[in-house]
């Protein structure tokens, strides 16, 4: 372990097969190491922002087996909001702070990248102040496709239109025998990354995310690490990395369960650890919990989302512990301070802004 950690104290990079030893290692030495990467990062600082999320649709083209929230078109539980409906919802958020919107949802057979540029403008209208960061990397290739634009011309036209940056959604993970059985209709990891280099090409920020904790092994996690690193490495345009644990409920994999809290826990410090040109790992608490999340910072997490405001149903719909994720500033500073670190609320591209009451 002390190898490893003049390693990490030098910035050196950490190879496969270290990251394999290191992830088996007793918990409380990975901690330690994950906790002094990222304090070589961002210090004792914790970012947040004040956030609330569209989800325009849960109908979705793609039968993702481990997936609680997809809908056929017309089945019980299935909604499909038009641009008024979304825009109320917006309008119901303006004047308490919010900076961000973020827009995810399924991949709606009938729309295309004019409907969404649409909205876009529509919300960015409506609540001129936010940045917007929207649709996952599976959402922009059919919305593109289906305009029979190609990928550059369909991401600037989403970029004129109010898109800011892009979320890391639909990675799930890269190896493609995994994806086959996990989410055949989403076609080859190679459409994620090729969507997320186009953006960062155009001065797109984007996030990354991997869902863990399913039918994957160790080195499935960790192959998805290194080639997140490498893409990272020729553009640069990663803010952060999510590591997205699978929740079991109501979907075609419940009997697999889910993984402990400390194998997520060690998950994110090996995210921490491999990700050494990604600025941020982010704890996303309602998939997590508050208690979790807290321990999280323990394990090299520097961000844990934003207040949310009760406005995301695809955790809950899998059983996440928080079913209505909302909350106010001062919890979420409190929870912050109470594991030790200090809270800073951000912008969607962590520009550091002066925390505020909730409201202001």
């Amino acid at each position: 372990m002390d190898e490893f950690a003049v390693k990490i104290k030098m910035g050196a990079r950490l190879s496969l097969d270290e990251l394999v030893t290191l992830y088996n290692c007793p918990v409380s030495q990975l901690a330690a190491l994950a906790t002094s990467k990222r304090e070589q990062q961002n210090g004792k600082k914790v970012f947040f922002n004040r956030n609330i999320h569209l989800e325009p649709t849960n109908i979705c083209v793609n039968d993702c087996v481990f997936c609680s929230y997809r809908r056929n078109e017309g089945e019980a539980g299935s909604w499909d909001y038009g641009i008024d409906e979304l825009l109320a919802q917006c309008r119901r958020h303006a004047g308490t702070g919010v900076t961000e919107v973020h827009i995810v949802g399924g991949v709606h057979p009938r729309r295309d990248v004019h409907d969404y540029a649409g909205l876009l403008r529509a919300v960015k209208q409506a609540l001129p102040q936010v940045h917007i960061k929207a649709f996952t990397a599976i959402e922009i290739d059919y919305m593109i496709k289906k305009a029979g634009m190609s990928l550059t011309d369909g991401l600037a036209l989403l970029k004129q239109s109010g898109l800011d940056a892009i979320p890391g959604g639909g990675a799930e993970i890269f190896d493609e025998q995994v994806r086959r059985r996990l989410c055949p209709k989403k076609g080859p990891a190679g459409i994620w990354l090729r969507v997320h280099e186009t953006a960062h090409t155009l001065g797109v920020r984007t996030n990354a995310t991997m869902l863990f904790g399913h039918v994957e092994t160790l080195e499935h996690r960790l192959q998805h690490l290194l080639q997140l690193r490498e893409l990272q490495d020729r553009t640069g345009g990663f803010d952060a990395f999510i590591p997205l644990k699978y929740k079991s409920e109501n979907n075609a994999l419940g009997d697999l369960g889910e993984v402990s809290a400390v194998e997520t826990l060690r998950m994110i410090a090996i995210s921490r650890l491999a990700l050494d040109n990604i600025p941020h790992i982010k704890a996303y608490w309602p998939m997590l919990g508050k208690a979790v999340m807290q321990m999280a910072l323990l394990f090299g997490a520097d961000d844990v989302d934003g207040t949310i405001n009760d406005t995301t149903k695809i955790y809950s719909m899998a059983g996440a512990e928080e079913q209505h994720p909302c909350l106010g500033v001062d919890e979420l500073c409190r929870l912050v301070r109470d594991a030790g670190f200090v809270p800073v609320e951000r912008d969607t591209f962590y520009r550091e802004l002066q925390v505020r009451p909730f409201g202001q």
